[in-house]
C-alpha cells in the first residue's frame, strides 16, 4: 500500500518527515480544509506534494509568481514527477500541451496564477475534472490585513463554493492572527484546521543599526559575509544602483534589481544569483518571493520596512538550510515618517490605516526594544521563547538609564511651540539654536528654548526615536511629521512618571560589529578534505543545472550536497540512501556525483 512516508522515501529520497509536516499532511488526506503557518525552510511545498501523488484526482496550485511556478516544477520533474504549468510567460501551444496532460489524467498536479484559474473558462474546465484540492500557495496574500495582498487573490474565496467536495489547502510562513483569521474565513469560511507550526528561525542572528552613515554602515556589514550570497534592501530603484555599485567598488560581487529593469536583464540577474557563489543583490522588494535558493547568508535592510510581518517574511529568505545567517536593519526617524507617509496616502479606509500604523508601531517597538529581539518577535505573532542568545541585545545587553529630565525638556519645546513642528526643529529650540526659523516664529522666547543645550542632537535625536517607539511622542504626519505629546507622554511632563530609556550611543563606534562573521553548516561540519569534494560537488552541479537552464538546487540542495560528502556512498544503494536522492533523480543525477566521489575516496586512501 503506498503511503505518504512511502511516497516521501520513493519520490523525494526522505526518510522521514520535518516536525509538523505529518500533522498537515494528515489533515489533508482526510480531506479536511487547513490553513498552515510554517517557518521558511520547514518544507512546506511537501505537505500538498505528497498528498496530490495519492490523491485520484488532479491537484492544483495557486501561486503568486511565475519564476516561483517555474522552479517548482521544474524541482518535482527532477524527482521524476509529471507535472502541468500553466501561465502566461509560455506560448499558447505550450499552455494547450500542458493542459492535455491535465485533462488526459497524467499530470497529478497543475500550477496556475490566481488570475488565470478564477478566469470563467478555466473554472468551467475544471469543474469538469472535479480537483480533489487546491492548494493556495503564499496565502498571506489572500488577505487584506497580510503584509502583501494582492486584489486578484481575494478571488479565491469563491472556489469553496465552486467547488465544494475539494480541500482546500492554504500554506504561509507569515500571518499574525489576524491574517489567519481573514485568510481561514474567505478560503473556506473558517471551517477548517488552522496549523502553526511557529515562527523561530534560531539559526538566523538579528541585529539593528540605528542610521548614521548608511553606506558606511552597510561596507562594515558587509565585509562580514564577504564571499557569501546575500540579499541588500533598498527603498528605491535609485538606491538600489547607488548600493550595488557602492559595494562593487568595495570588491564585492553585486548586481541591483528593481522592476524598471529590462525583464531579461532580471531573468538573468536572478539566473546568476541562483547559479553562482557569493553574489549579492540589492533589491527594492520586487525580488525575493519567487526565489528558492536555500543558501543565502544575510538579509541586510538599509530602510525600514512596512511591518513587522513584511520584515519577518524578508528576513525568513536568509538561511533556508538550516544553516547559520545574519540579518540586519538600519534605520532612523526619517524612516519612520516616510513609512506613516505611505500608509496615509495609499488610500485605504481609516480602519486599514489605523491597523497599518499599529503595525508599523509593533515593527519600532522591536528595533528599539531593550530585550531579547526574538522574544519581541515571536511574541508579535503569539509566542513565547526564551533569550535567543543570538541578537544584538542578547549579545551586549543595553545599558538602562533615567532620561526623565532630558524627555521634559523636548516635551516642554514640542508644547511651546504647538506640536506643529518636526524632530529637527524641535531639537535646534531644545538646545537654543539660533535659526532663521526660529526667529520667524519668535521660538526664541518660549519656556523650552535652551533647556537641552546640554545635550548633543544625535543625543536627542536618539531620545526622541525612543520615545516615539514607547509611545510618550506620537507623529502627525497630516501635518508634515510634527511631534505631538501623547497621554504617556503628558504624564512625565507633568512630572507624574519617571522616563527610562536605553543609554543613547552617540558615537560612530561600537562595541560589536553589525553581524558575527558567517559561517555555513559545511564550514562548521566538514574537514578541509570534505570541504574540498564539496566544492566539487557543487561545481558539477552548477555544470548540470547551467545545462538545463534550472537553479542549481532543482539538481540537488546543499544539504543532500553536504549528505553526500559525509556519508561518501560507493554503491547506488548507498546513494539511494542520502538524504534527498529519490530513484529517478538518482537516474537522472546520482552518477556522475557518485563516481567523483568513488574518485575523492579512492585518492584519499
Amino acid at each position: 500500500m503506498t503511503t505518504p512516508a512511502s511516497t516521501l522515501k520513493s519520490t523525494f529520497g526522505f526518510d522521514a518527515f520535518r516536525p509538523g509536516q505529518d500533522e498537515v499532511i494528515s489533515e489533508i488526506m482526510a480531506g479536511r480544509n487547513v490553513l498552515a503557518v510554517m517557518p521558511t525552510g520547514a518544507g512546506k511545498s511537501l505537505c500538498y506534494q505528497v498528498p496530490a501523488l495519492l490523491f485520484d484526482r488532479v491537484s492544483v496550485v495557486v501561486s503568486p509568481l511565475v519564476a516561483l511556478m517555474d522552479n517548482q516544477v521544474a524541482a518535482l520533474r527532477a524527482n521524476g514527477i509529471d507535472v502541468a504549468c500553466i501561465h502566461s510567460g509560455q506560448s499558447r501551444e505550450v499552455n494547450i500541451t500542458e493542459w492535455q496532460r491535465v485533462s488526459s489524467g497524467n499530470a497529478k498536479l497543475l500550477y496556475l496564477s490566481p488570475e488565470r484559474l478564477m478566469t470563467p473558462r478555466m473554472k468551467a474546465a475544471m469543474k469538469s475534472l472535479s480537483p480533489s484540492m487546491f492548494v493556495v500557495d503564499e496565502a498571506h496574500c489572500v488577505s487584506k490585513w497580510g503584509p502583501a495582498f494582492r486584489p486578484e487573490y481575494a478571488q479565491l474565496s469563491e472556489l469553496k463554493s465552486e467547488f465544494p467536495d475539494a480541500v482546500i489547502a492554504a500554506f504561509t510562513a507569515t500571518a499574525d492572527g489576524a491574517t489567519r483569521e481573514d485568510i481561514a474565513r474567505a478560503l473556506f469560511n473558517g471551517r477548517g484546521k488552522t496549523i502553526v507550526q511557529g515562527f523561530d528561525r534560531p539559526n538566523l542572528s538579528l541585529a539593528i543599526n540605528v542610521k548614521s552613515d548608511r553606506k558606511v554602515q552597510l561596507t562594515k556589514f558587509m565585509e562580514n559575509v564577504r564571499g557569501q550570497s546575500g540579499i541588500v534592501y533598498a527603498l528605491s530603484r535609485k538606491n538600489t544602483e547607488t548600493y550595488a555599485a557602492h559595494l562593487v567598488a568595495a570588491g564585492h560581487k553585486a548586481l541591483p534589481y528593481h522592476a524598471g529593469l529590462d525583464a531579461q536583464l532580471r531573468f538573468d540577474t536572478q539566473e546568476r544569483f541562483m547559479a553562482e557563489d557569493g553574489i549579492v543583490i540589492v533589491a527594492t522588494i520586487a525580488f525575493g518571493m519567487g526565489i528558492d535558493k536555500p543558501d543565502i547568508r544575510f538579509v541586510y535592510h538599509t530602510n525600514l520596512p512596512g511591518s513587522l510581518e513584511a520584515y519577518y517574511q524578508e528576513i525568513g529568505r536568509a538561511g533556508r538550510d538550516g544553516a547559520p545567517a545574519a540579518t540586519a536593519l538600519c534605520y532612523g526617524l526619517d524612516d519612520v515618517r516616510m513609512r506613516r507617509q505611505f500608509i496615509m496616502q495609499d488610500g485605504s479606509g481609516s480602519d486599514h490605516q489605523i491597523r497599518e500604523l499599529r503595525r508599523l508601531d509593533a515593527l519600532l517597538s522591536y528595533c528599539e526594544a531593550s530585550t531579547c529581539r526574538r522574544q519581541v518577535m515571536l511574541a508579535y505573532f503569539g509566542e513565547k521563547a526564551a533569550p535567543c542568545g543570538n541578537c544584538d541585545n542578547c549579545e551586549n545587553p543595553p545599558v538602562m538609564i533615567d532620561a526623565t529630565e532630558p524627555l521634559k525638556y523636548v516635551l516642554t519645546t514640542i508644547e511651546d511651540t504647538g506640536a506643529r513642528f518636526g524632530q529637527a526643529h524641535i531639537i535646534a529650540v531644545a538646545r537654543g539654536a539660533d535659526t532663521e526659523r526660529i526667529r520667524q516664529f519668535s521660538h526664541q522666547n518660549t519656556n523650552g528654548y535652551g533647556q537641552a543645550k546640554a545635550f548633543g542632537s544625535p543625543y536627542l535625536q536618539g531620545l526622541i526615536r525612543q520615545a516615539l517607539a514607547s509611545g510618550h511622542i506620537d507623529m502627525d504626519i497630516e501635518r508634515f511629521g510634527a511631534l505631538t505629546i501623547t497621554d504617556k507622554g503628558r504624564a512625565v511632563l507633568k512630572g507624574q512618571k519617571t522616563y527610562e530609556c536605553k543609554a543613547i550611543v552617540t558615537t560612530k563606534a561600537s562595541k560589536r560589529s553589525a553581524s558575527k562573521r558567517v559561517k555555513t553548516a559545511a564550514q562548521n561540519a566538514l574537514s578541509e578534505d570534505d570541504q574540498e569534494l564539496l566544492s566539487r560537488l557543487k561545481a558539477k552541479r552548477m555544470e548540470i543545472a547551467r545545462g538545463l537552464g534550472k537553479p542549481a538546487y532543482v539538481v540537488f540542495s546543499d544539504a543532500t550536497l553536504i549528505d553526500m560528502v559525509q556519508k561518501r556512498p560507493e554503491s547506488p544503494d548507498a546513494m539511494l540512501d542520502v538524504s534527498g536522492v529519490g530513484a529517478v533523480k538518482y537516474g537522472r543525477f546520482g552518477p556522475a556525483f557518485l563516481e567523483m566521489i568513488r574518485e575523492a575516496t579512492s585518492g584519499a586512501n
